[in-house]
């Protein structure tokens, strides 16, 4: 008998039905392959049982696995396959949330629109630090959800009665903010600019309900630069695409902030759209408010996007990519093709 076999432990758990615990890894016993890997431990499951062998700690995080996910599950979840990996990364690097904590986080929710939840253990801690702080920075690639949670969570404050407006906003920085020398008026000037917030906001609320707020002006989306001179009390406000913002403009949007305000601003400091030579508003906040209390800073990553899978896939090939082009021994620097 080897070492590694005395040492081993057994793990056995029990559900009522085989389909109860199917769900609980995708219904898919291919996910259990996964589960083996990341934790280190063997998996036999027959009828409405699961046999884990293992040593003591891994043991220990596959019983914390499957009680997260059996919580999750009771609780109305339906664990799909990026979740049940989700669950076994977390379960496995120690964390403190789980896939039930993630999916018992709720904000807003309509009649016709499902309550928005974070999906990430880094998206959990945006929504916490939105709930605390009355200025959060989101910073990280796109896809990984910094400006829709910004947006679900002003709605929700908005509906409670915990601010009266919400602003919207983002620098136009394609038309260089010159926008008196586009064609139309002010609204089809700044479409283009602002059409992700549009849909965004869209996407939140009924359409009924997010048209009669704009009428109303109780939700407002403008660019950038008509935020200059204002006072901006009770209001949620959102700063989106906020590299591109320079550090005058920044500076402007953070001290236009009156009674019963808060910001949240948004943005990926490796995607800046200014001119060579202007500094970023975002790159000089993130240095110079780190330390000030009430400002927090929730940085995602790559594994943070909840979009199409792909879209994970492609920042990471990106990155990769373009850490790689290193300058040759001749002095040139390499084609990348």
């Amino acid at each position: 008998m080897s070492e590694q076999a005395v040492q081993d432990e057994q793990l056995k758990l029990e559900f009522e039905t085989p389909q109860f615990l199917h769900s609980l890894f995708a219904n898919d016993p291919r996910e259990v392959r996964y589960l083996e890997e990341t934790l280190g431990v063997r998996a036999v499951t027959r009828d409405g049982w699961i046999l884990f062998s293992g040593p003591r700690g891994a043991l220990e995080k596959a019983k914390r696995l499957f009680a997260d996910l059996e919580e999750a599950r009771r609780a109305g979840t339906t664990i799909g396959r990026r979740d049940f990996r989700l669950a076994v990364d977390m379960v496995e690097k120690d964390g403190q949330s789980g896939l039930a904590e993630l999916s018992g986080t709720q904000i807003l929710g309509s009649r016709m629109r499902k309550a928005v939840t974070p999906r990430t253990p880094n998206q959990l801690e945006y929504v916490k630090a939105m709930r605390d702080a009355p200025v959060v920075f989101g910073i990280g690639p796109a896809g990984t959800g910094k400006t829709y949670l910004a947006m679900a969570m002003a709605l929700s404050c908005l509906k409670e009665g915990q601010v009266t407006r919400v602003i919207l906003t983002r620098p136009a920085v394609e038309a260089g903010e010159a926008l008196g020398f586009l064609p139309g008026d002010l609204q089809e000037k700044v479409a283009p600019y602002l059409r992700p917030l549009y849909d965004a906001l869209h996407d939140i609320l009924d359409p009924d309900e997010g048209h009669r707020y704009l009428e109303e002006g109780t939700i407002e989306i403008a660019p950038l630069a008509y935020m200059r001179g204002r006072t901006l009390a009770r209001s949620f406000v959102i700063l989106d695409e906020a590299q591109n913002t320079t550090r005058e403009q920044m500076f402007m949007l953070l001290t236009r902030l009156g009674e019963g305000a808060c910001c949240v601003v948004t943005g990926d400091a490796t995607q800046v759209d200014l001119g060579e030579g202007t500094p970023s508003g975002l790159v000089e906040a993130e240095r110079a408010l780190t330390a000030v209390e009430g400002v927090r800073f929730v940085r995602f990553a790559p594994g943070d996007v909840v979009r199409h899978p792909v879209v994970g896939e492609i920042i990471d090939a990106y990155e990769t990519h373009r850490m790689g082009r290193k300058r040759r021994p001749d002095g040139e620097r390499g084609v990348s093709g």
